[in-house]
């Protein structure tokens, strides 16, 4: 979750401050905005893919092997962000995410179409992509 904090007028925050910035307004005269991040998150890599978590988050991820209500643990984190950030290389060692599966299904249809010219070749085909739906209830470093 992301939180903007704005300064006084002619303050220097603790982000600035930080920065070795001395005037937190700019060149106009306008208010410098802020972001932090307050809260933990992870960089997790499942399916191929990877994806951005915090506590609570829902995310749709390839078909895993677990029935709905299970726990699985994702232990592929290849980053930690928040207060204090840890790198991996190639991944955190000891991190893990657990999260808990909520919904197995497929996505929406897609439509294959292949086509030859002149030859009266087409062919029409659906496919619906599995996934989980996972919801993160922790996250360990």
């Amino acid at each position: 979750m992301l939180y903007a904090k704005l300064t006084k007028a002619g303050e220097p925050s603790a982000v600035t401050a930080r920065l070795g910035l001395s005037n937190p307004q700019g060149a106009w005269g306008r208010r410098v905005l802020e972001r932090e991040v307050l809260s933990l998150y992870a960089i997790v890599e499942t399916g191929g893919k990877q994806y951005r978590v915090s506590q609570g988050s829902i995310i749709n991820v390839e078909k895993l092997p677990a029935q709905v209500g299970e726990e699985v643990v994702l232990d592929q984190v290849v980053f930690i962000g928040g207060e204090e950030c840890k790198v991996g290389s190639p991944l955190v060692e000891g991190a893990k995410v657990v999260a808990k599966v909520l919904l197995q299904d497929k996505e929406k249809k897609i439509l294959v179409f292949k086509y030859k010219p002149k030859k009266n070749y087409r062919k029409r085909q659906g496919h619906r992509q599995p996934f989980t739906k996972l919801q993160i209830l922790s996250i360990e470093a």
